[in-house]
């Protein structure tokens, strides 16, 4: 396939690049800095401004495929109420923009896959959520439902819209692992607030190679939650860090510390919520790792982490 991403050269586009190089398919990344962007192997990037067609919406005519991945990233610095509205309209824009393309297209692609965030179902304490659980009504799960929306025009002309729901992406390279690794390398590991908040969290090699099998499978429309089937607390994934690491756990991190510091921000290490691929299991996605512990011991191990 011939496939256009918006948002490709991050940390989950990245890898996802290499994955449909390595299986033939051809690439092109909308990208506003192409000058300096690095993308993997024979990847094409392409110039665009992040709100409008200017410049390469004629693409559209030859891809088979867009994905949008596009959007400010939500944990770099505390949400203030500015922050808050480019995070939204980073999201909103790249959608609409691409709806726009297609659109315009005198020949649509056959799929767009949409980007969005298990944040949708809000924060919950113990209760298994599925794909047709309802939405939150806190500031990630507004987000996330409006991110949805932007590309749902797509439908009208006959093009199959995936949605894919993503958890915590566990990679040495980044995101949420690397900022636990620091506390337990340096012995000062512990639970976050009660530690019984759930963290739905999937590997990068699953993250990445579900994407691509949904987007070749004709069968696969509407959304997928892109999670491990066995989702753990905030204490369990911390014991199991701490035991791959050869680590201590025991330095408790207070809630109200964590609040204070990061305000608003603090909901994704303090809350979180129970997330069950139910849609892509149905599907026959075949899981590399279902379980936390051998998932972490393959992450480490690959990164020469000690």
């Amino acid at each position: 396939m011939n496939i256009l991403i918006a948002g490709g050269s991050g940390l989950i586009g990245q890898v996802f690049i290499q994955s449909l190089l390595a299986h033939g398919h051809q690439v092109s990344v909308l990208t506003r800095t192409p000058e300096r962007v690095r993308l993997p192997g024979n990847a094409e990037a392409v110039a665009w401004d992040g709100k409008t067609t200017h410049g390469w919406g004629h693409r559209v005519v030859t891809a088979d495929a867009i994905v949008n991945l596009a959007g400010e990233n939500i944990g770099d610095l505390p949400w203030t109420n500015a922050r808050k509205d480019r995070i939204r309209t980073s999201r909103v824009k790249v959608g609409q923009a691409l709806v726009d393309a297609v659109q315009a297209s005198t020949k649509r692609p056959r799929v767009l896959m949409q980007s969005s965030a298990v944040g949708y179902y809000g924060t919950h304490r113990s209760e298994p959520l599925n794909e047709q659980s309802r939405p939150g009504s806190d500031y990630m799960a507004s987000v996330a439902m409006d991110w949805e929306a932007s590309t749902f025009p797509v439908e009208a002309v006959g093009v199959r819209r995936i949605i894919i729901r993503t958890g915590i992406v566990l990679t040495p390279s980044g995101g949420a692992l690397s900022r636990f690794l620091w506390a337990w390398r340096a012995y000062v590991g512990g639970p976050m607030g009660s530690g019984k908040q759930w963290y739905s969290w999937i590997h990068m090699r699953d993250q990445v190679e579900a994407m691509r099998f949904l987007l070749e499978n004709e069968a696969a429309s509407g959304v997928y939650n892109l999670t491990s089937p066995e989702p753990v607390t905030n204490e369990t994934f911390g014991r199991t860090l701490a035991d791959v690491l050869g680590r201590p756990f025991w330095l408790p991190v207070p809630g109200f510390g964590l609040r204070l510091l990061l305000g608003e921000m603090s909901t994704m290490v303090l809350d979180g919520q129970r997330v069950l691929p139910e849609r892509l299991l149905a599907l026959g996605y075949p899981f590399a790792f279902r379980s936390l512990k051998p998932a972490l011991e393959d992450l480490l191990k690959s990164s020469g982490t000690p």
